[in-house]
């Protein structure tokens, strides 16, 4: 087992890819504190993860609004006493938030959204930090998304987010690169959750008739399985990741399983990272000003 003993938050955890991820990691030896907004689904989910526990798993609940600086605070610090530690967190928590024209869209969800996604990943890394320096290392893993590499017309707040977490991932890996704490961003690719099933519901005149038709061919083909980003998590928070920092990856695109082999490489440039692409990227040869 790739994590067994390895203590692990998971924010986002009740639904969706958070509750597969948060599965996966059972399997795969860990103790968990799972977090999520709604009381239900999120108790829910753990009485049914401690069921398939081993004797010896941990699997705790708390309820948290990851937007705001207190709960978290308190996140944090009741899953340093009930896991006895902490080495790994999974910022998971997200929504897409208003659709429609960016004009048009109510300020107040637009807003709650980049608190949700931008802060709801943020505020956990700063409450995770300094006990990760005290202890020689940890890994945190960021849920990103396809709203982080091009443009999601009429879901703006989701799509300035996403590509938010991205650069705020670089940051804090080149901030906490001298200190073994390894920041990783995930693209885990078209999911069928409750995010399509907005987009669905939304119709054609909020979100733009090619990405509604996009919506539907995603859910009438079953989407990509979320396992695979699960797997993807496991990798980053085991051992065999120790090292890969810095990066966006993306569950369906990227040769994930062997990037422990080129370190090197993914140390000395920018692959799997945002960047702004000039001319001569594409073989222009455009002159100065």
């Amino acid at each position: 087992m790739k994590l067994k003993g390895k203590r692990i938050v998971l924010t986002g955890a009740s639904l969706g890819l958070g509750r597969t991820i948060a599965e996966t990691f059972l399997r795969e030896g860990a103790d968990l504190l799972l977090c999520a907004r709604t009381p239900g689904p999120l108790e829910q989910a753990a009485g049914e993860l401690r069921a398939a526990a081993a004797a010896e798993q941990k699997v705790f609940a708390q309820t948290c609004d990851v937007s705001e600086s207190e709960p978290v605070e308190r996140l944090i610090a009741q899953a340093l006493e009930l896991l006895g530690g902490l080495d790994v967190l999974v910022n998971n928590a997200g929504v897409y938030g208003p659709k429609g024209p960016s004009e048009d869209v109510a300020w107040d969800e637009w807003r709650r959204t980049v608190e949700i996604n931008l802060y709801g990943v943020m505020l956990p890394c700063r409450s995770v930090i300094p006990h990760f320096k005290k202890v020689g290392g940890g890994k945190i893993i960021n849920l990103s998304g396809g709203g982080a590499t091009a443009p999601v017309p009429m879901i703006s707040a989701y799509a300035a987010s996403k590509a938010a977490v991205v650069r705020l991932t670089e940051t804090l890996a080149e901030e906490l690169r001298g200190h073994r704490i390894d920041v990783n961003a995930v693209a885990p690719g078209p999911l069928n959750t409750r995010f399509l099933d907005e987009v669905l519901a939304a119709g054609p005149e909020r979100v733009g008739a090619e990405f509604h038709a996009k919506a539907l061919k995603q859910r009438d083909s079953g989407g990509v399985s979320l396992g695979i980003a699960a797997d993807l998590c496991v990798y980053l928070a085991s051992a065999d990741g120790d090292g890969i920092t810095g990066k966006l990856i993306s569950a369906i695109w990227d040769p994930w399983a062997n990037l422990h082999e080129r370190l090197e490489d993914l140390a000395s440039g920018d692959i799997y990272t945002l960047r702004r692409i000039v001319p001569g990227d594409r073989g222009k040869t455009w002159g100065k000003p």
